[in-house]
């Protein structure tokens, strides 16, 4: 069953001089991730404040869990939550505080709102922050009270907005832990994110969008599929680069390449281990010592850079302006 569906959304701004969603179709299985994946101004951010009633598209159709995002905007935000790119919380107040407030404003009663925001700090590892103002709280930290005040009403859908930008590598690590609990316990995510490592951990599915549109989708080896099979990497002192070459090219069935800087010799091959062990031997018979040598599967930073013809680094000029 398909919980989130975009079909030909198309968003423009600047009296149609930018065109931040391109025609762009989207769909997300209940009870799976897909991780939306792209540059700053693929027009990632722009598809989910549309899927979550924040901005209305010029054409095309949406809907969340069966209700239409246009008609039924009331409908949609009972059976999702949203955590953006910035933590959208009250430096002033305390968690505790936050949590509460987010509980009234949805209508849960004082008493529900108390109870449910303390399963959120003890769910979340801020119950011994929980009296402290959040203008005292780590980066994150307040990742972690953002994404429990989406959680507030327990939503069918949730919806994450590059949930771990800015934050150190612990504090990466920390937010896939409650990802990956979240989607344990049944709950539709769509994730969109800059990091590819992201994806990989997270996703059951990718979309790779790249101005406005979709431009490849799958899993992420059937992704790295696209990009080809392994790659044979050789390193070898700078007199035996020749011969390691041309050893690699006849074992490979392919002209190697070579990074000079690096010494690094490479080409594709389809036989994975036993081409490795072929061009071993063929060092050894030919008395050459490989410093190191190996075989790589593509990467989706390779998949990226094939389909989009730049790094997933690169940031783009985001042109998602407000209306």
């Amino acid at each position: 069953m398909k919980t989130v569906i975009a079909e030909n959304l198309v968003k423009t701004y600047d009296k149609g001089k930018v065109r931040a969603l391109d025609g762009l179709n989207l769909d997300v299985e209940e009870g799976t991730v897909l991780s939306v994946l792209g540059p700053n101004g693929a027009g990632k951010t722009t598809v989910v404040r549309i899927l979550t009633t924040l901005l209305r598209a010029d054409s095309g159709n949406a809907q969340v869990a069966g209700i239409d995002v246009v008609n039924n905007p009331e409908k949609v935000r009972e059976v999702i939550g949203l955590s953006g790119q910035y933590a959208a919380v009250d430096e002033i107040l305390t968690g505790y505080d936050n949590l509460v407030m987010f509980g009234e404003l949805y209508h849960l009663g004082k008493k529900q709102a108390v109870v449910r925001a303390n399963e959120l700090l003890e769910r979340f590892s801020l119950t011994e922050a929980a009296k402290r103002p959040i203008k005292t709280y780590s980066g994150g930290m307040r990742r972690r009270l953002d994404l429990a005040a989406s959680l507030i009403v327990k939503p069918k859908v949730l919806f994450l907005d590059e949930p771990t930008t800015g934050l150190d590598p612990r504090g990466r690590q920390e937010m896939w832990g409650v990802i990956q609990e979240l989607v344990k316990g049944g709950v539709t995510l769509l994730l969109t994110t800059q990091y590819l490592e992201e994806a990989d951990q997270l996703a059951d599915d990718i979309a790779v969008i790249d101005t406005g549109k979709v431009i490849a989708r799958g899993t992420s080896d059937a992704l790295k599929k696209q990009v080809g099979g392994e790659r044979l990497e050789v390193v070898v002192e700078q007199q035996h680069i020749a011969k390691t070459m041309e050893i690699v090219s006849a074992v490979s069935g392919h002209t190697a390449g070579l990074d000079e800087g690096l010494r690094l010799i490479t080409a594709p091959v389809s036989t994975g281990s036993v081409a490795l062990f072929e061009v071993l031997k063929s060092l050894d018979s030919a008395g050459i010592h490989a410093l190191d040598v190996g075989l790589k599967r593509p990467s989706l930073d390779d998949v990226f850079l094939a389909l989009t013809g730049h790094t997933a680094e690169v940031k783009v000029e985001e042109k998602e302006v407000k209306k």
